[in-house]
């Protein structure tokens, strides 16, 4: 469909067909030409961790860099987790992240918030956060003695939530018998960044995920599950939604395009792949592919969480349990979907729902963002489907120094990005400012209203 966009100030007011009568009717102090590109909302990232403090470090990408490279990639909301430190609550977390990012971001972001130490305080914080518009929690089933919560906790925050409308999110590994792999293997001198991928393995993704999904069936709440990565975690979110169960699933870019070829590279650069849930054999990414063909997967997000390979990933030579978890993506996450519409996995229009309009949806974002439409904020990318270009660590933005997609040649990239109407990338030159960025409220999740 051929048509054009009236933007006023920060808003889309008016979509008209192009050389309509309406359309020739418009006057415009700036005129963008789009010919021959797609006009698509601008991506929303629901899963990232700038400054993440982890492992000893904190994540490479701060909310400057990070959400400059974000817009780079044509993502123009992220969705970040503020994190409750144990014996303080939720408040303190909660004020730590917007001052880590006020005044710093190019685009606009909101907060996730994680629950690191489930109390009856923090437990009835938990209202009080969702009345603010910070409505989805997300607890661990993995790191004991840093994030993990045990099922009892994780039970009584999935009750909390279904009462007053927040939102769970779990991230679905056994940890306990995980640390008993981890030890094991270390014992045994398998201490390579491979053995990392060996030690979580695919059947303890699994069994979290079911465990998780019958500990919301019990409290009668809704689940998200973030980053799947194994064909038989999808499994088990495709059974639940078969019973008619709210629950929802996540993947990332690393699943659908890499693997444990890339966690066994030579001597130590396998540790640039170590991330949580870990990356799958090959044979994977079928399901995942396939999920998000049927909507067992909704969402795409990134899951973005970077550190140097030079004196943060090296924290692990000799003992991979010391690798910082974690991979880039935030740049790269719509260019790599887009070469999945060229491929033939997914269609245009599951482009635009995985990467846009569901993550907005999902987390109480939609129709301000997520959508091109009149009241809608004009985040907008004007995507050039036919550019060819390579990733590489010598072209991105991020601040990180390796790319986990090398290399890899995609068909497609953003020309020109419009975050509330304002150009913030134009052909190569980047417009945009720290401070530009605003904090978003949101409502929640509007697949359950």
């Amino acid at each position: 469909m051929a048509a054009d966009v009236l933007i006023e100030g920060e808003r889309v007011v008016a979509l008209a067909t192009t050389g309509s009568a309406v359309a020739e009717g418009w006057s415009a102090q700036t005129v963008i030409d789009a010919s021959g590109k797609y006009v698509i909302p601008g991506g929303v990232d629901a899963h990232t961790h700038m400054e993440l403090p982890f492992g000893g470090t904190y994540a490479s990408d701060t909310f400057e860099t990070g959400s400059r490279a974000a817009a780079w990639g044509g993502t123009t909301t992220i969705v970040d987790f503020a994190v409750q430190s144990v014996g303080r609550s939720l408040r303190e977390g909660l004020d730590a992240w917007h001052a880590k990012a006020e005044g710093n971001c190019a685009i606009d972001y909101a907060f996730h918030m994680i629950l690191a130490d489930v109390t009856e305080d923090s437990l009835k914080e938990m209202d009080l956060l969702v009345d603010e518009g910070v409505t989805s929690f997300k607890l661990f089933m993995a790191y004991p003695g840093v994030f993990y919560s045990d099922d009892g906790k994780i039970l009584r925050a999935m009750q909390q939530g279904a009462a007053g409308g927040g939102l769970v999110m779990v991230h679905a590994e056994n940890g306990i018998a995980i640390d008993v792999l981890v030890e094991q293997a270390l014992a045994a001198g398998r201490t390579d960044p491979r053995y990392h991928g060996e030690a979580r393995r695919e059947l303890l993704e699994a069994e979290a995920t079911h465990r998780a999904i019958r500990l919301a069936e019990v409290a009668g709440a809704p689940l998200y599950v973030v980053h799947v990565s194994a064909e038989s975690a999808v499994a088990e979110l495709a059974a639940a939604r078969d019973r008619g169960l709210n629950v929802f699933g996540e993947t990332c870019p690393q699943y659908l395009f890499l693997s444990t070829d890339n966690l066994a590279e030579p001597g130590f650069e396998g540790a640039k792949y170590v991330c949580s849930t870990p990356l799958r054999p090959k044979e994977h990414q079928a399901a995942l592919w396939q999920g998000l063909r049927t909507n067992d997967l909704q969402v795409v997000s990134t899951d973005h969480c970077p550190f140097c390979f030079a004196g943060q990933k090296e924290l692990g030579t000799g003992d991979f349990s010391k690798i910082p978890n974690g991979l880039p993506g935030v740049e790269n996450r719509m260019d790599l979907l887009h070469q999945a519409v060229v491929d033939g996995r997914i269609s245009r229009r599951r482009w635009v729902e995985i990467a846009s309009a569901t993550p907005a949806r999902m987390f109480g974002l939609y129709p301000r963002k997520g959508t091109i439409a009149p009241g809608s904020d004009a985040d907008i990318v004007i995507y050039d489907p036919d550019v060819t270009h390579i990733l590489s660590v010598t072209t991105h933005h991020m601040n990180v120094d390796y790319s986990a997609y090398e290399g890899m040649r995609v068909r497609g990239k953003s020309a020109t990005v419009l975050s509330r109407g304002t150009v913030v990338i134009d052909d190569g030159t980047y417009l945009g400012r720290s401070g530009h960025g605003r904090y978003q409220t949101r409502s929640t999740c509007q697949y359950l209203s």
